[in-house]
């Protein structure tokens, strides 16, 4: 029930109720979109950092007629590297040897497979086609996670990634990614944009 004050007061301006409910219904749905929009913004600029070339939500053939989807591939001055982006939010609670990773927020638990053999099976696709140039991958949270009993092998959290992968000056970067090229552009044809984008 809308107070008679604000009632009352829309009148005067000529406005019904209604049609100011509806108004400010598609300003706050426009708002939630271009927050959601910056926020993938932001998230894509912080990958990209560490990246003199990135390749955005594609699959890859799996060498048996299928394919993986990739949230990202980079690459950098360490090689290609594929991040496995997870926007779980909560405490997370997961290890090397265990089949399911379990997320407690405070409403609710609940868990998801080990993203670890999935990342494997992308790494052994994209180092199939990449040749001798070195394949690295991360399984990276975003700032809605944490890890109260530490994080396992291959995790990272999103703000973490520039430390690892150094942050890259492209201008200097470009003669040393050289070695990697030929790696790289023959994963770069291999790959196809995703049925199934996540970022």
């Amino acid at each position: 029930m809308m107070d008679p004050q604000v009632k009352e007061l829309l009148e005067h301006w000529g406005l019904p109720a209604a049609g100011m409910l509806a108004v400010l219904a598609a300003g706050l749905y426009a708002l939630a979109r271009y927050r959601r929009f910056r926020a993938r913004r932001l998230l894509i600029a912080t990958v990209n950092r560490v990246g003199y070339e990135t390749l955005i939500n594609v699959m890859v053939p799996d060498g048996m007629d299928g394919y993986y989807h990739l949230d990202f591939l980079l690459l950098t001055q360490r090689g290609i590297l594929i991040v496995d982006l997870r926007k779980n939010g909560g405490n997370v609670f997961g290890g090397d040897q265990m089949s399911e990773w379990a997320v407690m927020t405070r409403n609710r638990r609940y868990s998801f497979a080990n993203p670890q053999q999935a990342l494997y099976d992308r790494l052994a696709a994209v180092r199939r086609l990449a040749g001798d140039v070195p394949v690295e991958g991360r399984i990276v949270f975003t700032s809605r996670a944490s890890f109260p009993k530490g994080m396992p092998k291959y995790v990272l959290m999103l703000e973490s990634l520039g430390a690892e992968f150094a942050p890259v000056d492209k201008g200097a970067m470009a003669e040393h990614v050289e070695k990697f090229r030929s790696g790289w552009e023959q994963v770069k044809r291999h790959a196809g944009p995703s049925t199934h984008p996540s970022v």
